[in-house]
C-alpha cells in the first residue's frame, strides 16, 4: 500500500483539521463516537486493531520519517496532516511533546452477556466499580493487557477508557483488551455468575489472602476506588481477597494491586 500524501497545515483555524483544536477541553465533553489517540507507541497498538477504524492523522513534520512503515500500511482515504510545533500547539491547545495525534472512530459496545459469553472456558476478566480517575484506569486496562485479561467490565461511574490520557497511560492496552458497560456493580456480579465466573473482591478486609488462592477456571477480579474501595454489598456476594502489607499500612495504589492480583491469578 502507497504512502498517504502528507497535507501540511499552515493555519492553526484550517477545518480540516476541526477534531483535533482544543483537545483537552473536547476530551471531557465526547467526541460523537471517536476518541483521540497520542504518541507512537499508542498509535502502532490503534493500527493493528480491526475493531477501530483511523479516520486521520495529525503529525509534527519531524515524526514523518520515523512512521514511514506505518503510514505505508495506512488506507488511501486516511488523511495524514502536517504541521510544524507551533502551529500543532496552537491547534490542540497545549505543548505537544510527541507531535503524534490519531482520531479513530470507537467500535460499539457490545453487551455484557455478549462479551463474557464469548470468552474461553479458561478466562480471566476485571470488573471496576466507581474508578474516576483516568491514570488508574489507563494503568489497570495495560496490567489487564501485560497479564493476559480476556475483558474488563465498567460501571457507569468508571471513567471512559478511551480518554486520551487514560490511553496513553494504558500503553495502548485499552484499545487491546475488549471492555462494555454494565448498569451497576450488582448488575455485574449478577452477569458474571449467570456466565460461570467466580467473582473476587479486592478489600483490604477480604476474608483470605491473595497469595493462598486458588482461581477458578473462569474468574473476576473486582476493584474499587481508592478509599471508598468496593460497595458492602458487592464484598458480601462475592469472595473476598487481601493482599497483607507491613505494619497493616494501607497505601497501594489500586492500579498497583491490579498488577499483583493479576500477576498471581494468570499465573496461579
Amino acid at each position: 500500500m502507497n504512502e498517504p500524501m502528507p497535507l501540511p497545515i499552515s493555519d492553526p483555524d484550517d477545518p480540516r483539521i476541526e477534531a483535533y483544536r482544543a483537545v483537552r477541553e473536547r476530551d471531557l465533553i465526547g467526541r460523537q463516537h471517536r476518541f483521540v489517540a497520542e504518541g507512537e507507541v499508542v498509535l502502532r497498538v490503534l493500527a493493528k486493531q480491526s475493531r477501530f477504524a483511523i479516520e486521520s492523522l495529525l503529525l509534527a513534520e519531524n515524526r514523518l520519517e520515523s512512521l514511514r512503515d506505518l503510514l505505508e500500511t495506512l488506507p488511501p482515504e486516511v488523511p495524514v496532516y502536517t504541521a510544524n510545533r507551533q502551529v500543532m500547539d496552537s491547534i490542540v491547545g497545549f505543548p505537544i511533546h510527541r507531535g503524534i495525534l490519531a482520531v479513530a472512530r470507537r467500535a460499539p459496545l457490545p453487551s455484557v452477556g455478549d462479551l463474557l459469553s464469548g470468552l474461553p472456558d479458561r478466562a480471566l476478566v476485571v470488573g471496576l466499580v466507581g474508578l474516576a480517575n483516568h491514570d488508574n484506569v489507563g494503568g489497570i486496562f495495560r496490567n489487564a493487557a501485560a497479564f493476559g485479561a480476556h475483558g474488563v467490565l465498567l460501571d457507569p461511574e468508571t471513567c471512559d477508557p478511551l480518554y486520551r490520557k487514560a490511553i496513553r497511560v494504558s500503553v495502548g492496552g485499552a484499545l487491546v483488551v475488549p471492555f462494555t458497560r454494565v448498569p451497576s456493580g450488582n448488575a455485574m456480579v449478577t452477569a458474571l455468575e449467570s456466565a460461570g465466573f467466580e467473582a473476587i473482591s479486592l478489600s483490604p478486609s477480604g476474608r483470605e489472602v491473595l497469595s493462598t488462592i486458588r482461581p477458578s477456571p473462569r474468574t473476576a477480579l473486582l476493584l474499587g476506588a481508592e478509599g471508598p474501595g468496593l460497595p458492602a454489598e458487592l464484598l458480601a456476594r462475592t469472595r473476598t481477597v487481601s493482599i497483607p502489607m507491613s505494619g497493616g499500612f494501607d497505601s497501594l495504589n489500586v492500579a498497583t494491586t491490579s498488577g499483583i492480583a493479576l500477576h498471581h491469578l494468570a499465573l496461579a
